[in-house]
């Protein structure tokens, strides 16, 4: 394994694997708060060139954090095919990009299970943006739970009916609206305020009485913490999905208060008393940097980090999984340049895990970023068969306190793209009059239709 190259009569070396992944990365202010970034762009193209001649048996041999250190890469380790494996292994990581960019679906998913998140990060590096969606486009991958998220044509989104105060009826007047606007076929799902095993059950209860109501086919979840989730869940609450935040390495997994271990636990506790009746039960979210801020990383890039959150949520056989790029601020993702491109590797990293993956295109107020930068993520996911993205009210979320997309932003998607949502929830939507042949009627985006 060779760890420098020449360029430009300069001669370029790396201490390890680890270093000439930091540094093939494309420019990230994290990766620079970290201290582990390329110095200039030919710094960056020299590690690129080493990491393109690397072997994908070089890379599963020299994880970022080591197996006998984190829970995290005993997981990736573990669940690898070894027979794909051996298939790949002698691929260098430039030989692997171009068998991904000429090779058929039913090619990519035959080695799939022979990757590690490390691989997979690394020929996210070697990638431009358009290749990054070009490839994502091939990867079709459903689950299902009470309908089948991921089908070809379609384009999901998340109801995000978050309220400051948790109040109710603020909560079911989100529901509504979002609903009026044909959103929310892969989830209605609230971010609480509070986190108590009472509230998320009282929630829970309130959108199945209004699912049941209007026989509309879609999941419910409250994402608070798994361990206030699965009390509630042991009390009887009506839970599709169970939610959790995951982070890439065992140290700012225990930040969010989570382990292999109680994940496993909580995966169980869902398949014995599940609402749903499909075998995808659970729902995690992402984002780069997160792993940073909570001391973490292990010296390693947030691409990288990243990738290892999907080698995690590949275990539990997720319905949903999606990255909020942008969502901690400047200091992880400093421009809408930035955010653009972590939104198209976490997709395509997502994908090539076999996760039916989505995004949260958002941004804070305090970054170099604006709404145009979020809508322009959108479209570039549109085009590269993103499986859903959130509907908040006029894109503004009032509890995360931060800037994301709206009811509106899915249907313009679905119309300039020519997609639909999950084919049940259309039907109901249809049949209320919402939508006609895929697309809103003159009465979309009326809530009172839903008051009695």
């Amino acid at each position: 394994m060779i760890l420098k190259t020449r360029l430009l009569k300069k001669t370029y070396c790396f201490k390890d694997i680890k270093d000439v992944l930091a540094k093939a990365n494309e420019e990230k202010s994290g990766d620079a708060l970290a201290g582990i970034i390329a110095e200039n762009d030919a710094e960056r193209v020299a590690a690129k060139v080493v990491l393109s001649e690397m072997t994908l048996g070089d890379l599963r041999n020299n994880p970022v954090v080591p197996y006998e250190k984190d829970e995290v890469t005993r997981v990736i380790q573990d669940q690898v095919d070894e027979n794909c494996y051996n298939k790949i292994k002698s691929f260098t990581v430039g030989e692997f990009r171009e068998f991904l960019l000429k090779s058929h679906e039913k090619d990519i998913k035959g080695i799939r299970d022979g990757l590690t998140s490390e691989m997979i990060a690394a020929v996210a590096k070697l990638m431009s943006n358009m290749d990054l969606i070009y490839t994502a486009k091939k990867i079709k991958n459903l689950a299902t739970c009470n309908t089948t998220i991921g089908r070809a044509g379609t384009f999901s989104s998340r109801v995000q009916p978050n309220n400051a105060k948790d109040d109710v009826d603020g909560i079911m007047a989100s529901v509504m609206e979002g609903i009026s606007y044909g959103a929310g076929d892969a989830v209605i799902g609230l971010n609480p305020v509070g986190d108590s095993a009472s509230q998320v059950a009282m929630i829970l209860n309130k959108f199945e009485e209004f699912i049941k109501k209007w026989n509309i086919p879609t999941q419910n979840s409250v994402l608070a913490h798994i361990t206030t989730q699965m009390e509630a869940l042991k009390e009887g609450a009506p839970m599709d999905l169970m939610f959790q935040s995951i982070a890439g390495s065992q140290i700012s997994n225990t930040a969010f208060g989570i382990d292999v271990k109680l994940l496993d636990e909580a995966y169980e506790l869902m398949k014995e008393k599940k609402n749903c009746t499909g075998d995808n039960f659970m729902y995690f979210e992402t984002g780069q940097g997160s792993e940073l801020s909570s001391e973490g990383h292990n010296g390693a890039d947030q691409v990288t980090m990243e990738a290892r959150c999907y080698g995690l949520a590949k275990r539990y056989k997720p319905f949903l999984v999606n990255t909020v790029v942008g969502f901690i601020g400047p200091e992880y993702l400093y421009d809408g340049k930035q955010t653009i491109r972590a939104g198209l590797e976490d997709h395509f990293m997502g994908k090539l895990t076999g996760l039916p993956m989505g995004v949260d295109a958002c941004h804070t107020n305090h970054m170099k970023s604006d709404q145009n930068d979020s809508e322009n993520l959108v479209v570039l996911l549109g085009a590269a068969d993103c499986t859903y993205i959130m509907g908040i009210p006029v894109a503004d979320d009032v509890m995360l306190m931060n800037q994301t997309t709206s009811y509106h932003d899915v249907a313009a998607v679905r119309e300039i793209m020519n997609k639909r949502p999950i084919k049940e929830f259309e039907d109901s939507m249809e049949r209320l009059g919402i939508m006609k042949d895929g697309r809103l009627t003159e009465k979309a985006g009326d809530p009172s239709i839903f008051v009695d």
